[in-house]
């Protein structure tokens, strides 16, 4: 069974997912216990505001710990986003969510630095990409990641920018309360997280792919028929070779491009595929649901 095909078997995607769940969650714990808490940092979204309310309470005496916190405000905002995102993903977005909340409870990882940059950067870039792990093995770490999954999946834009701007009023709170040196190097912590899902997930960004073949009616074909994405076939002759051949134009999301390529080369072997960012849009766009 080739790998294409092996990752269109169910059974196959809920291990990846599973395992992506597992993993994320462990790196997530880690660095709650060995970078956030030793530097008195404040992660962002719901994770984030679990950690702030622990800390808020304990300042008079209560205890509503981060791991409680976390499921009490992540199970609405799921139930809600389960409407519009798939169940699977809200499924194993929430065993990731449980499972770090268990984590936490069970695991003591020590700290490894004293210097509150290393901290920033070393659990800035992890807790990245962690973000990433759960998000690329379609999955999420929950929280506001739901919020921002269901509002990209609406527009077909990414919106990490905005949940960053949102999660910089977050700290901003923070460092009213507990001092704004320690707000600075969350925020400084946050947007390290960012631009580390920024950077790896790709899953809204589209790309324009031109197509140079002598059999441009057998791709056309193939394409359509796998794929739920337009294509324009134009004639064209060979500046080199001076023969007819055919110039084909689409435009698709970057996660598609690879199992794309596989199909037009499993059509004509000598296939020219130049691939080029699309920034801006506009008509209508077939994408994947989240499963």
């Amino acid at each position: 069974m080739t790998w294409k095909k092996l990752r269109k078997e169910k059974w196959f995607r809920n291990v990846l997912t599973s395992l992506a769940v597992v993993f994320s969650a462990l790196i997530q714990t880690f660095v709650i216990q060995a970078f956030i808490r030793p530097a008195g940092l404040l992660s962002g979204g719901f994770t984030g505001l679990a950690i702030l309310i622990d800390r808020i309470t304990s300042l008079f005496g209560l205890n509503i710990s981060t791991s409680f916190g976390m499921i009490a405000l992540n199970l609405p905002v799921a139930w809600a986003c389960s409407k519009t995102i798939s169940k699977r993903f809200t499924f194993f977005s929430l065993c990731q969510v449980f499972l770090t909340s268990g984590l936490l409870r069970v695991l003591n990882f020590s700290p490894i630095f004293e210097d509150v940059i290393l901290n920033v950067i070393y659990g800035g870039v992890l807790f990245g990409l962690a973000l990433v792990l759960t998000l690329r093995g379609n999955a999420s770490s929950g929280g506001t990641d739901f919020i921002a999954l269901y509002v990209s999946n609406k527009t077909g834009n990414s919106i990490w920018a905005y949940v960053f701007c949102g999660n910089v009023v977050l700290l901003c709170i923070f460092g009213a309360i507990f001092g704004w040196d320690y707000a600075g190097y969350s925020i400084l912590f946050q947007f390290v997280s960012t631009m580390m899902i920024s950077t790896f997930h790709h899953r809204y960004n589209r790309v324009t792919l031109q197509i140079t073949s002598t059999k441009g009616p057998e791709i056309a074909s193939a394409y359509v028929s796998t794929f739920r994405h337009g294509i324009s076939c134009v004639d064209a002759v060979g500046g080199y070779s001076k023969k007819d051949m055919y110039l084909l134009h689409t435009v698709v999301s970057s996660y598609e491009v690879e199992d794309i390529v596989q199909l037009l080369v499993s059509v004509d072997e000598h296939v020219i595929v130049n691939m080029f960012n699309t920034k801006e849009f506009y008509g209508r766009f077939y994408r994947a649901p989240m499963e």
